[in-house]
């Protein structure tokens, strides 16, 4: 999974129109609709020459028919000339690191940026020797002052992870490209159809397919994009490094969520913005975290960056206990209580004992609540709010 793939020309047709007819070649499809699910580890090869043809599928953990269909497939969500499979969104974060840094290295995390990225940040970067600074997203090209020689990575996600404030990507990619540093941005809540890393000047972007991609709350697995031959060239190598692999079953159920992502995309944003606009309104509700409301600091820059939104916003309740909290969680009947989000089913966590931050300390004033808005009828998700808000009194 870790050779990239060649997009090659740009197709005008809608995305939705795109990802229906995707990775549809015979050699992929053998006659079918569908690429077939090819399991293999041992590959036989034509001939003893192509057994180390570079990029060729001559062992399982390379690919096989089902990995380049998907890969086909999710190029053309984020509009990217090279991608790369691997077994989960955290991996698809964490590898960028392990592929551009090095020790002595300096790397730049927005604070806001997913706790697991983080973690791997404190925990893991740090023994290699590599010095890791958070920064505030909002900070735009003011980053320049941020970057030293050794730095050589910026990476961050746009909306930030459970207080969804949205960076100026243009600016921070132009610094960072006139220092020679790499950008690398996790676009996983737009599900990369409404938001384009790689056009906004980043290098590099990722996402968590576990996500809106696949859309069904039922598999693990990431992606890594990039325009750039000679970076790909080196998340290839991470990626043989460590041993990637994504089984062709799961290469397969992310494929088949993929082909209705623009569809889902849709109803997530118009039923996740009905529910925000609604929790705006009510006493309990000190604040809604959405970038697509027009009050939201980051507003500005959504519109002028993002085409759309997800279903995946922040609400702050007014002061209430943790006891409280817990009760109107649980009064949910909807909304169920887990992690992750962009399936089918909406879903409500407490963000509070999570909320790790350095240098942007959120000072909120309430908890924070994060809530993924699935593809029931917003009426019905507004109805078990109304009467979960009960419980806070």
């Amino acid at each position: 999974m870790g050779s990239g793939s060649d997009k090659g020309g740009k197709d005008k047709r809608h995305l939705g129109t795109r990802l229906s007819h995707a990775a549809r070649d015979r050699k992929l499809t053998q006659n079918g609709v569908n690429p077939v699910v090819q399991r293999a580890s041992t590959v036989i090869v034509e001939s003893a020459a192509k057994l180390f043809e570079p990029g060729g599928w001559t062992y399982g953990r390379h690919g096989t028919a089902t990995h380049e269909a998907l890969k086909q497939a999710l190029m053309e969500i984020e509009d990217a000339e090279h991608c790369a499979i691997v077994a989960s969104g955290l991996l698809a974060c964490t590898l960028p690191f392990i592929a551009f840094a090095e020790a002595g290295a300096h790397v730049l995390v927005g604070d806001n940026t997913y706790g697991p990225t983080r973690r791997f940040c404190d925990r893991t970067l740090s023994r290699w020797g590599c010095k890791t600074e958070y920064f505030d997203t909002t900070i735009g090209a003011g980053i320049e002052k941020l970057i030293r020689p050794t730095t050589k990575m910026i990476f961050l996600e746009s909306p930030g992870s459970m207080t969804f404030e949205i960076a100026d990507a243009p600016a921070i990619a132009a610094v960072a490209k006139a220092k020679n540093v790499v950008t690398v941005m996790d676009n996983t809540w737009s599900g990369g159809v409404f938001y384009k890393p790689l056009a906004l000047g980043f290098d590099v972007s990722v996402q968590a397919n576990t996500k809106y991609v696949s859309g069904g709350a039922d598999v693990l697995n990431g992606a890594i994009f990039t325009n750039n031959e000679t970076l790909m060239a080196r998340l290839k190598e991470a990626i043989a490094d460590i041993g990637n692999n994504v089984s062709a079953d799961d290469a397969f159920t992310v494929l088949r969520g993929a082909r209705s992502l623009a569809l889902r995309m849709d109803r997530h944003q118009a039923s996740a913005l009905e529910v925000a606009r609604w929790l705006k309104t009510h006493p309990a509700i000190q604040r809604v975290l959405h970038p697509a409301l027009e009050d939201d600091p980051g507003h500005k820059l959504w519109k002028r960056d993002f085409s759309g939104s997800s279903g995946l916003f922040g609400i702050v309740l007014k002061p209430s206990s943790t006891k409280q909290v817990h009760a109107f969680l649980d009064a949910l009947e909807l909304f169920g209580l887990g992690f992750s989000y962009g399936g089918f089913e909406s879903l409500a966590i407490h963000c509070d004992p999570q909320l790790k931050r350095t240098v942007t300390p959120p000072n909120l004033g309430g908890p924070l609540i994060r809530l993924s808005v699935g593809l029931e009828e917003p009426a019905d998700l507004i109805a078990d709010l109304e009467q979960a808000l009960k419980q806070l009194g």
